[in-house]
C-alpha cells in the first residue's frame, strides 16, 4: 500500500521551512500532496492560484509531490483523495498545543486517518509565513527565508524589493 500524505496549509507564502518539510516527507511517503487552503478569512497576500503556482515551482523537482488548492474541510479532502495521513509541521513547542487539538478534532471527524508531525531543520525553525510576509511588506529582505521564485513574487506583488538600509 502506498502511503499518500496530505500536507495542508495556507502557504502564504511557501517558505524554505515548508520546502524542507516537503522534501523530507517525499523520502518518507509514497505520495505527498501539498494542499493549499483558500483561507479567505486569513486575508492572504497571494491568491490561492498564485500560492499553488509558487508551490508547484518550488517543489517541481520532487516527482512524488503534487500541489492542489482546496476550500473544504480537511477531513473531506482526505477522504476525497483517498489519503491515509495528514502531515503537520511543528516549529516550536508553542505550535504543539494547537496542532494537537487540530489532530484530535480531525480524528473525531474522520477516524480513518492519522496526523504525523515533522519538525523543520533547526536552522529553519524560526521561519513563519506571517513574519516573512510582514518583513517583505515593510521592505525587508526575505531572500534568506524563501525560495528565489517567492522572493521574485513578492517584488511583483508589492511593487518593490528590499529597501536599502
Amino acid at each position: 500500500m502506498t502511503t499518500r500524505v496530505i500536507y495542508p496549509g495556507t502557504f502564504d507564502p511557501i517558505t524554505n521551512g515548508h520546502k524542507d518539510l516537503v522534501e523530507r516527507a517525499s523520502r518518507l511517503f509514497g505520495e505527498v500532496i501539498v494542499a493549499v487552503a483558500a483561507s479567505d478569512k486569513k486575508k492572504p497576500l497571494f491568491s490561492t492560484a498564485e500560492r499553488v503556482a509558487l508551490a508547484e515551482e518550488v517543489l517541481g523537482h520532487l516527482p512524488n509531490v503534487r500541489v492542489i488548492g482546496f476550500d473544504k474541510l480537511l477531513s473531506f479532502l482526505v477522504k476525497d483523495l483517498d489519503a491515509n495521513v495528514v502531515l503537520r509541521g511543528l516549529r516550536a513547542v508553542s505550535d504543539f498545543e494547537y496542532e494537537f487539538q487540530l489532530a484530535n478534532m480531525n480524528r473525531q471527524l474522520n477516524s480513518e486517518f492519522e496526523t504525523v508531525f515533522l519538525t523543520p531543520s533547526e536552522h529553519l525553525s524560526f521561519i513563519s509565513s506571517s513574519l516573512v510576509r510582514e518583513i517583505a511588506i515593510l521592505g525587508g529582505d526575505v531572500r534568506q527565508f524563501v525560495p528565489p521564485a517567492v522572493a521574485a513574487a513578492f517584488v511583483q506583488k508589492l511593487g518593490h524589493g528590499p529597501r536599502d538600509t
